[in-house]
């Protein structure tokens, strides 16, 4: 297990109703600033390797992510231990190396030292894994490819991928060849009715379009379509460094020791821009999941580094699009496919190596999911407890899924490790010799970190079976999904869908697909409207149905939300009044709500206010007397 430090106070027990790690265990790379105070209003920022030059009567540990730690020394013979503990903090600080410090899990403890252990979810490290998920899919016109089992295309893509059948994979070979980092274009999502969504990386502008290789890359584009879609998917959208300062500010504003008045507090969230990226992000994959859904096309995300936007959008246009995504089993295996397999650079964009590409791409798009399941809570099997646990878990270094920055060096790692390499193999039962092993384990190994009882509650207890993956869209989908028109190439770009006389070349710039002179003018067409031209359908449908199983979110206003429970759990006082799965926990949130009752009676309406405030108010009264008086949003800050 990662090294961390732990305070247990007098009396303290875990709390088994919440999915989330003890409020008093920081692993040491989750902490991002320590400081030592005393009484004489010295404050002493410690860095690894610091001296401490008195001794603290509290030290103070922020984390990175979102809580603060208090620590207090009472007078009277403590202050040799409170120099101790201090100092034994600031120099494990010293002597730990996010990028080196897992070690392994070693399964004797866990009572699983016999036998392999299937993992919950494919990780997609063998051709079997891709396999099963390609016909799963019933990605009939798509294959298996194996040229980079070795990495030697690319050490950021996975071993295998899929690419089109009729595409040898020397031709895959040379093809990948042209594209920033060899990130060629391959297929993300094959939907039901017959679309294909493929991603890739930049387009390198030295390349010869008369060369037969770029031939084979206009194939593998249009993966067997008449109409082809290609989407500037860093258009509209922010760019790392906007990620990385909204997430900064939104961390200094949720902060117990926040300097923000409270009257001014929403103002700082939106100067944030974090809702807006969020709003931004959902907006983009609504377009797209509409572009996949209303005909049969090849839709292509296009990012310069194919790592991070591309599988953000990839994600949300399958949990739009996909109602299987929304499951809990579903979830996991696109988060390991689109994120984890696909080579996000977890390490780096969560601030492990050091560098200066950090950026939180991953937690901004939990936070769009968590969008998704205010708006849609019926949709989706896993709860907000499981999205906070895979939240947290990115910053709990645990295994190597959010430990490395690709494929081969998660592979590599796990090498290290354990020579028994064939731990996952199918039908494989025969363990290594010893009493005990080193076991490489992904993040959703979740029986190893948490009790039965917590995993219980990632699933939503509002799930509508109903919306069952086998009976989402029907095969074929002639109400639907209509052929394109013959050879038609289309940009989407700005909510603009401009028709091109060709693929390639394209211009290698900041947006990717910048428009050429060779590419016909047409004008620009709001996104608002996309859904009328694609299906001529009212742009926010009205009482007109959507196709089965696709959401369309909202993302106007108060339609996105703060997402409290997440950011503001360094702030005891705030949590209280959130929705609970318990009944426990039900009856407290409705005794809170009568004492916020008591505080608003002035703004009530004059019915409830002639009650007695002693009167108990049922669910009912109370929901509607929110729904009447308050906006949504100042709701969840109230």
């Amino acid at each position: 297990m990662p090294p961390r430090v732990t305070f247990q106070p007098c009396g303290w027990q875990q709390n088994q109703d919440t999915p989330l790690s003890s409020e008093y265990d920081f692993a040491l790379v989750n902490i991002g600033r320590l400081e030592a105070v005393s009484s004489l209003s010295r404050v002493q920022l410690l860095r690894p390797g610091s001296l401490l030059k008195f001794i603290p009567e509290e030290i103070m540990i922020h984390g990175r992510d979102f809580r603060l730690l208090r620590v207090g020394f009472e007078a009277g013979g403590l202050e040799p231990q409170a120099f101790q503990v201090t100092m034994a903090i600031v120099q494990a600080r010293a002597q730990s190396n996010p990028a080196q410090q897992y070690s392994g899990i070693t399964l004797s403890k866990t009572g699983q030292g016999s036998g392999s252990r299937k993992p919950p979810v494919p990780l997609m490290e063998t051709a079997e894994d891709w396999e099963t998920e390609r016909k799963k899919q019933a990605a009939r016109g798509w294959r298996v490819s194996t040229v980079n089992e070795r990495f030697d295309v690319a050490t950021s893509l996975p071993r295998y991928f899929w690419v089109p059948n009729r595409i040898l994979d020397n031709e895959v070979r040379r093809a990948f060849g042209h594209f920033h980092q060899g990130r060629g274009p391959r297929l993300s999502w094959h939907h039901p009715g017959g679309s294909d969504l493929l991603r890739c990386g930049g387009f390198y502008t030295a390349s010869d379009p008369n060369k037969e290789d770029i031939r084979a890359v206009e194939s593998m584009l249009q993966a067997g379509h008449s109409d082809v879609v290609l989407v500037d998917t860093m258009d509209e959208l922010p760019n790392l460094a906007d990620v990385q300062l909204a997430h900064l500010r939104l961390r200094a504003l949720c902060l117990p020791d926040s300097s923000v008045a409270e009257d001014k507090w929403l103002s700082a969230l939106e100067g944030t821009r974090w809702l807006d990226y969020i709003r931004a992000c959902l907006r983009k994959a609504s377009d797209i999941s509409v572009l996949v859904t209303s005909r049969v096309r090849s839709v292509i995300l296009q990012e310069r580094g194919d790592r991070d936007l591309n599988g953000l959008l990839s994600s949300l246009v399958q949990l739009l699009s996909a109602p299987e995504a929304r499951t809990l089993f579903g979830f996991q295996s696109l988060v390991q496919r689109e994120w984890v397999a696909a080579g996000h650079p977890f390490l780096t964009r969560l601030g492990g190596t050091g560098a200066s590409e950090e950026a939180p791409v991953f937690l901004l798009f939990l936070d769009c999911v968590w969008q998704l399941l205010q708006q849609f809570p019926a949709d989706f099997e896993f709860s907000e407890f499981f999205l906070l646990a895979l939240h947290d878990s990115v910053r709990v270094p645990d295994t190597l899924t959010f430990l490395r920055n690709t494929p081969w060096e998660r592979g590599k790692q796990s090498r290290q490790l354990n020579s028994y390499t064939q731990v996952y193999t199918p039908g494989y039962s025969q363990a290594p010799a010893g009493n005990s092993f080193n076991l490489q384990l992904s993040v959703w190994d979740w029986d190893l970190r948490y009790s039965n009882a917590q995993i219980l509650q990632f699933q939503n207890p509002g799930y509508d079976p109903e919306h069952c993956p086998d009976s989402w869209l029907p095969r074929p989908q002639p109400s639907f999904m209509i052929p394109g028109p013959p050879s038609s190439v289309w940009l989407f770009s700005r909510g603009a869908l401009t028709p091109l006389n060709q693929l390639c070349p394209w211009r290698d710039s900041p947006s990717l697909l910048a428009v050429s002179s060779r590419w016909l003018p047409r004008p620009a067409i709001s996104s608002e409207s996309l859904a009328d031209q694609e299906w001529g359908l009212p742009s926010h449908w009205g009482a007109c149905p959507l196709p089965p199983g696709l959401l369309l979110p909202g993302y106007l206003g108060p339609q996105i939300r703060f997402w409290r429970r997440c950011y503001l759990r360094g702030r005891p006082e705030v949590q209280m009044g959130l929705s609970s799965p318990t009944i426990s926990g039900l009856q407290d949130e409705l005794s809170h709500l009568q004492e916020l009752l008591q505080k608003w009676t002035p703004r009530i309406s004059p019915e409830v206010h002639s009650k007695d405030p002693h009167t108990i108010l049922n669910p009912t009264e109370i929901v509607g007397i929110l729904k009447g008086q308050f906006h949504p949003f100042w709701i969840t800050r109230c």
